[in-house]
C-alpha cells in the first residue's frame, strides 16, 4: 500500500532487521533452531515490545535471531529479495541496504561470499520491480577497535572488490559510544586509500562529538543518524554549509531514546536551518515502520510539510552511492514537485 506517491528513498535501513517474521520463523525450523516463542504472533508481539527498550545497545541484541538463520548464500539472498520486494510494494524506488559480512560467516561463508548473496538478492529483486537497491557493507563497533579489526579491515578491503558490481559503499555501525569514535580511523584512512564511499554511524547514543569526528576526521559523506549535531550550533552550521546529508530514522530514535520524543526531535529544526536531512526506516520490522509510516509521524507530530518530505527525498537521491543514470530520473521527478 502506498500512502505517498512521490519517489521515496531510504538510505538508512539494515537488512537483520527487516526480516519477515514468517520467513525468520521457516528458516529457525529448517536450521533446527527452538523459537522463544512458539508462534509468529507471539514472536512479533515480543519484538514490538523490546523494540522499546530504551537503549542502543540493548536494542543491538534484537539482532542476534535474525543474523542466527542468516549464515547461508540461499538465506541471504531470499532475505534481500523480500526486503526489496517489501519496499517496491511499497513505492520506495531506491534504498541502500546494510549488512555486515563479517556477522555471517559462522557456518563457513567468507564475508566476499556473503556479499555476493546479498548482491544476487538485490539483482534478482531489481529484475522483478521498479526499484533500484544498492548494498553498503558495514564494519561493526563492539567495543575497543582492537576486538575484530581484521575482520573490519577485511569488510573494507573485500568491498572495494565488490565496488560497482552492486555494493555501492561501505558504513560502521554497533555499540557506540564505549570508545572514541577516533579509534577507528584506520578503516576509513583505508577506504579513502581504495575510494570506497562511505557512511558511519555517528551522534545517535553519543554527542555531536562523534559527527565532528565522522565528518572532519574520516571525511565521511554521509552520517547515519547524527541528530545530536543539533546541540552544537556552530558544528551544525559547518555541517550546513558542506551540505553533509543526515540519515535521520525517527522511530528508532524515539524507541532507543536517544531522543525524547516525536514533538522534541530536531530533525525539523536541523532542516530548517539548511542541513541535508533524510528520513529512514533503520529496521523495518524491528522498528515496526515503513517510509510511509515515518512520513505520516512527521507530518502529524514533527512540524514537517508534504513539500520537506519531497526535499529531503531530493537530498536523499542526491547523497546516494549510485550512478548518475540511476538518480537523474529521480531528481527530476522530485524536482518537478517543487515547482
Amino acid at each position: 500500500m502506498k500512502l505517498f506517491e512521490f519517489p521515496k528513498i531510504d538510505l538508512h535501513n539494515h537488512l537483520d532487521g527487516a526480516l519477515r517474521p514468517e520467513t525468520l520463523y521457516e528458516l529457525m525450523e529448517k536450521n533446527g533452531i527452538t523459537p522463544e516463542v512458539p508462534t509468529i504472533d507471539e514472536y512479533i508481539a515480543l519484538t514490538r515490545k523490546r523494540a522499546n527498550c530504551g537503549s542502543v545497545n540493548e536494542y543491538l541484541k534484537m539482532f542476534d535471531l535474525p543474523c542466527a538463520v542468516m549464515q547461508t548464500k540461499e538465506a541471504l539472498e531470499r532475505i534481500t529479495f523480500e526486503l526489496g520486494e517489501d519496499m517496491a510494494r511499497q513505492g520506495v524506488v531506491y534504498s541502500e541496504i546494510r549488512f555486515a559480512p563479517q556477522q555471517h560467516v559462522s557456518r563457513g561463508l567468507t564475508q566476499a561470499e556473503a556479499i555476493e548473496a546479498v548482491i544476487a538478492g538485490a539483482k534478482r529483486c531489481e529484475s522483478v520491480y521498479p526499484i533500484h537497491l544498492g548494498i553498503l557493507a558495514c564494519m561493526m563497533s563492539y567495543g575497543s577497535e582492537t576486538i575484530n579489526y581484521d575482520a573490519n579491515m577485511e569488510t573494507v578491503e573485500t568491498a572495494a572488490e565488490y565496488l560497482g558490481k552492486g555494493l555501492v559503499g561501505i558504513d560502521l555501525a554497533g555499540a557506540e559510544g564505549i570508545v572514541p569514535l577516533s579509534h577507528f580511523a584506520p578503516f576509513f584512512e583505508r577506504a579513502r586509500e581504495l575510494n570506497i564511499p562511505f557512511t558511519c554511524h555517528a551522534g545517535d547514543s553519543p554527542g555531536p562529538e562523534t559527527v565532528e569526528t565522522a565528518v572532519f576526521e574520516f571525511q565521511a559523506r554521509r552520517i547515519g543518524h547524527g541528530h545530536h549535531v543539533y546541540f552544537d550550533p556552530f558544528l551544525s552550521r559547518r555541517c550546513a554549509d558542506i551540505g553533509m546529508t543526515f540519515e535521520i530514522c525517527p522511530t528508532s530514535n524515539i524507541q532507543c531514546r536517544t531522543e525524547p520524543s516525536y514533538e522534541m526531535h530536531p530533525a525539523k529544526n536541523m532542516l530548517d536551518l539548511g542541513m541535508h536531512v533524510t528520513i529512514n526506516t533503520d529496521n523495518r520490522f524491528l522498528a515496526d515502520v515503513t517510509l510511509d509510516s515515518e512520513y505520516e509521524i512527521c507530518l502529524s507530530r514533527m512540524g514537517f510539510t508534504e513539500r520537506d518530505l519531497i526535499q529531503m527525498n531530493l537530498y536523499a537521491i542526491e547523497a546516494s552511492f549510485c550512478s548518475e543514470q540511476i538518480k537523474a530520473p529521480i531528481r527530476e521527478a522530485l524536482e518537478n514537485l517543487l515547482i
